[in-house]
């Protein structure tokens, strides 16, 4: 691969102790090693986790150019992502998860869809889901090409999103300006910070694009995931948790500022 994309994987990793890291970490690489255009940069934002490091140290990346940030603070997605983002040498970037895998084919029809579409700002996967155990699980945000369902083809808006919320941004690109210019993740925003990030975003007429072709395979409720530690993986949601995160959403995209957020049980 000679040309390089002017974008840079950003990669938060909080812990190397959950099963099958190995296994994941090694698919999700080897997925950026296979892409027909190959990135500016992987920039891993990681803990003081001995065997983490260890690992890390140990890897063999090949040609691609890693970035190792040391995160000492307490462990939180949104945090180190944005910590990633913040040092970042490209004019886009897209956000990875350890667990999952980019099609050999996503950064090539992101080069194209950047080249002919000047007044997109973020780009997004149609997303493969699938269980802990490979099992398919459906497609996320391919519902930008239902007919009737935004004023615009394949545009995310926030009209759309406040009656549908089934968007996620792994493997999303977007101008590293942009995304920082707008407030970045919400770290104390608990579940939904991908929703209220997305609403934040089309808000402020940030244009996002869905490309029609699979980019990426992503990973359910596996065991260490934001959902999973959230309830220690012992019991789904309750209808008042979910419509509380939503709510909390809806009302926080308004502001760029990362607002202090506590789910208070309601008293019978």
């Amino acid at each position: 691969m000679e040309n390089k994309l002017d974008i840079s994987v950003i990669l938060p990793i909080k812990s190397a102790t959950a099963r099958d890291f190995d296994d994941f970490f090694d698919k999700a690489i080897n997925s950026i090693k296979t892409q027909k255009v190959a990135i500016n940069e992987l920039v891993i934002v990681h803990t003081d986790e001995e065997k983490l490091i260890d690992i890390l140290n140990s890897y063999d990346f090949g040609d691609i150019n890693v970035v190792k940030l040391k995160w000492l603070k307490e462990p939180n997605y949104s945090k180190q992502l944005n910590y990633g983002v913040e040092n970042a040498n490209s004019t886009w970037v897209s956000f990875f998860e350890f667990d999952d895998e980019y099609s050999s084919i996503w950064f090539k029809n992101v080069e194209n869809y950047i080249t002919h579409y000047n007044d997109v700002d973020a780009f997004l996967p149609i997303v493969i889901d699938i269980d802990n155990k490979g099992v398919f699980a459906g497609f996320t945000n391919e519902a930008t090409f239902a007919a009737n369902f935004t004023p615009e083809i394949g545009i995310l808006t926030n009209e759309t999103l406040q009656n549908y919320q089934n968007f996620q941004t792994s493997g999303m690109v977007i101008k590293k300006s942009v995304f920082e210019k707008y407030g970045k993740m919400k770290s104390t925003l608990k579940l939904t910070f991908v929703y209220e990030f997305l609403l934040r975003m089309t808000y402020n007429s940030v244009r996002i694009m869905t490309i029609p072709k699979i980019g990426y395979k992503h990973i359910n409720l596996r065991e260490g995931s934001i959902f999973w530690n959230y309830k220690n993986g012992q019991e789904p949601l309750t209808q008042e948790e979910v419509k509380f995160w939503i709510d909390t959403a809806k009302k926080e995209y308004f502001f760029f500022d990362d607002r202090t957020i506590k789910y208070e049980p309601q008293m019978v």
